[in-house]
């Protein structure tokens, strides 16, 4: 065999293996600087779950009722919320607009669990709960309202969002059963009268107490107070037709009941 092509033969695999060890120094070359001068990466903050302390439940069981027969045909509501940790709740009644003119009511009964309540005093238990109302004007009424739930507090205020309206906001927690009732009858023109809101409470009754056998005699000795607006004597007659109250009008559709 020739000399010069026995040496080229022999000198081929070095060759090969000083290019391939070229080609891969290139190549860990590049890696390198591509992680030396990419930029770093961007982390972007997650931004934590505003989780609510109320649980809106989705096919309440009303325990509550509020017949009112001279507001047959408003809009009306049955709401109740549990705590999310506590598991206290919140039965909410709501009748008419919130945000008209006419007469609207709201009523709520809270009976707290194990989550921690305070009790911030009635103007400020009434703007808390009104605030989707925008409160103005929050007024104490130094005289409580009587209602066959005893003695009442009020707060008179009117509101800034919707139709301009008046109200007359009530507030009363008992120490045993452990239960808050609170709410506000809000109307056009004029704030609204005592005798009308303890009118409108009058009709506040119980469906069912469950396992809480204090709020049902709770509710049973609010019987025993009632007035039947004015009328004590339910057997002279039933409770009269209260046109001052939802300012109907001589003739209305079936009473309207929140809660059946």
């Amino acid at each position: 065999m020739h000399p010069a092509l026995h040496s080229w033969r022999e000198e081929l695999p070095a060759h090969f293996v000083r290019a391939l060890a070229y080609v891969g120094g290139c190549a860990v070359l590049s890696i390198a600087a591509v992680q030396f001068f990419q930029s770093p990466p961007v982390k972007t903050a997650i931004a934590p779950v505003d989780r609510s302390e109320w649980i809106e439940i989705e096919r309440p069981f009303p325990a509550f009722a509020l017949a009112i027969p001279e507001a047959g045909g408003q809009p009306s509501g049955y709401a109740i919320r549990r705590h999310a940790e506590g598991n206290g709740r919140k039965d909410i009644l709501t009748l008419g607009d919130p945000n008209a003119a006419t007469p609207f009511l709201q009523v709520e009964i809270y009976r707290p669990g194990s989550e921690p309540v305070a009790f911030a005093g009635p103007a400020a238990e009434v703007a808390s709960g009104a605030a989707a109302m925008g409160p103005l004007s929050m007024t104490p009424d130094t005289e409580p309202l009587a209602s066959k739930f005893g003695p009442l507090s009020l707060v008179s205020f009117e509101t800034a969002y919707g139709a301009p309206r008046r109200c007359l906001g009530f507030v009363r927690a008992y120490d045993d059963p452990n239960l808050r009732l609170s709410g506000w009858f809000c109307q056009g023109g004029e704030f609204v009268a005592r005798s009308t809101l303890a009118c409108a409470l009058d009709r506040l009754t119980l469906l069912a107490a469950g396992s809480e056998p204090k709020v049902g005699a709770l509710f049973a000795q609010a019987e025993l107070n009632r007035s039947f607006c004015g009328q004590r004597e339910p057997l002279l007659a039933a409770t009269p037709k209260y046109r001052v109250l939802w300012q109907a009008l001589a003739t209305r559709p079936e009473p309207r009941r929140i809660g059946r």
